[in-house]
């Protein structure tokens, strides 16, 4: 018979898949090192908005002292996931590791409503799949070539839409003329290496002339460049939102894809693609059949800056005489650490001023998804971001991630500036090229 006086400890409030780590949670001494580099802290002053915050409430729930309730699950939605505050913490805490564990168990636990439930599936069943985005492609140019968009901006009618919906509509990009990658890119001159070019979902139909760019470079200083075109979105955007098993799924067709490739590298220009392709051994760690080759394929992968900055240049550079304001995406920044690599193209290009934004760890607003589900939030973000921007008085900002590009092209707009905002690859393309760049025309 058991001994009555023995309190049994309290079950946790998460299921036994994978809950967030004990081991990392007891990492964190909260310091308070990630509270000035924290988003949602900066912008709330909320301590449960803030890091050690949030790694408070899933130690709470893994102890079986707080439900997986509304109000619990608040604060992991608000959460960006930049991972800024990992770059910050001086005790090592995995905090990707934690929230992208936290969101499997809010999407398995955890009742949204049903109209929040139609609007999720609506992003992921659209922005993870480049055929049906292929299909909106052709409407959404006709509707800016046309001056639809021009006009329905300057009526205000969109403010009669939802706010989620005006979020959508105010970060369309600008689409240009159809420029798709071809499956094959020979190298110039002898081969430096054989690389495959991951092509993204977002990246592939609505900033076709970054993968172009990407591919022009690459084979200009001796790579010789392949797309697969049965590749399949990474996942990325299911990884960060807590959809465990549709990203697992789109992890080993891309895997696939790849390995029929035969590659060396497999170079990302997308910076949440890029920090979702270099965890795969962790995503795929309980497959037996894809474990080994989850890893093998996450060792291989390395940003366009990476692999060119380590790279003697071959191809001239031509003057482009500029000044460029460097925006430090999140996942290239904190999630993979890469931020001098960048830097390093941009300062090869003669002419060019290079310029840092103040806050360069703080996000753009916007984060996967976030600036679609948290739009209030994400706004802030991007005008506080803007307004630094507008500071520099840049001739263009550069970037490497496709939602950063959307955030600050919506975000300088909303403040009244017209500085153009382009993937860092496309800049060094140009200077490769001798071509002016477009928004200089």
């Amino acid at each position: 018979m058991a001994d009555a006086s023995i309190t049994r400890p309290p079950e946790s409030s998460f299921d036994s898949h994978h809950p967030p780590s004990p081991t990392i949670i007891d990492q964190c001494v909260h310091c308070g090192f990630c509270l000035p580099v924290c988003p949602t802290y900066v912008l709330w002053n909320e301590e449960m908005d803030s890091p050690r915050g949030r790694i408070y409430l899933m130690k709470l729930a893994s102890e079986g002292g707080a439900a997986i309730n509304p109000s619990w699950v608040s604060h992991f939605d608000s959460c960006l996931g930049c991972m800024a505050c990992t770059t910050a913490c001086p005790s090592g805490v995995d905090y990707g590791k934690l929230i992208e564990a936290t969101r499997a168990q809010i999407e398995r636990r955890h009742k949204r409503s049903l109209a929040e439930k139609l609007y999720r599936q609506v992003i992921f069943s659209t922005f993870t799949r480049p055929d049906r985005l292929r299909l909106l492609r052709w409407p959404l140019r006709a509707y800016q070539k046309l001056g639809l968009q021009t006009l329905l901006r300057a009526s205000r009618a969109l403010k009669l839409l939802p706010k989620k919906l005006q979020a959508m509509e105010a970060l369309l990009p600008q689409l240009s003329a159809n420029e798709p990658t071809a499956e094959l890119t020979p190298a110039a001159g002898s081969r430096r290496h054989r690389v495959g070019l991951l092509l993204g979902c977002v990246q592939r139909e609505f900033f076709q002339d970054v993968n172009a760019a990407t591919a022009r470079v690459l084979a200009a200083e001796g790579c010789e460049v392949v797309a697969p075109p049965e590749q399949s979105c990474c996942g990325a955007l299911l990884v960060h939102s807590g959809e465990e098993e549709a990203a697992l799924a789109l992890a080993r067709k891309t895997i696939d894809a790849f390995e029929r490739a035969n590659v060396e590298l497999i170079v990302t220009n997308a910076a949440g693609c890029g920090s979702c392709v270099k965890e795969y051994g962790h995503l795929l760690r309980d497959d037996p059949q894809y474990a080994a080759r989850a890893a093998n394929f996450a060792a291989k992968c390395k940003d366009v800056s990476e692999v060119l900055s380590g790279l003697a240049p071959r191809a001239p550079r031509n003057p482009l005489r500029l000044r460029v304001a460097f925006h430090d995406s999140c996942h290239l920044q904190h999630a993979q650490g890469v931020r001098s690599q960048p830097r390093t193209l941009l300062s090869r290009i003669p002419g060019v001023e290079l310029l840092e934004i103040l806050e360069a760890p703080i996000c753009c607003g916007s984060a996967g998804i976030y600036n679609l589900v948290q739009p209030d939030a994400a706004n802030a973000l991007g005008q506080r971001k803007a307004q630094l921007i507008a500071a520099l008085h840049a001739d263009v900002v550069v970037t490497g991630n496709p939602g950063c590009l959307m955030q600050l092209q919506s975000s300088l707009a909303r403040i009244g500036q017209k500085t153009s905002v382009l993937h860092t690859i496309q800049l060094l393309d140009a200077s490769l090229r001798g071509v002016t760049p477009d928004f200089l025309k």
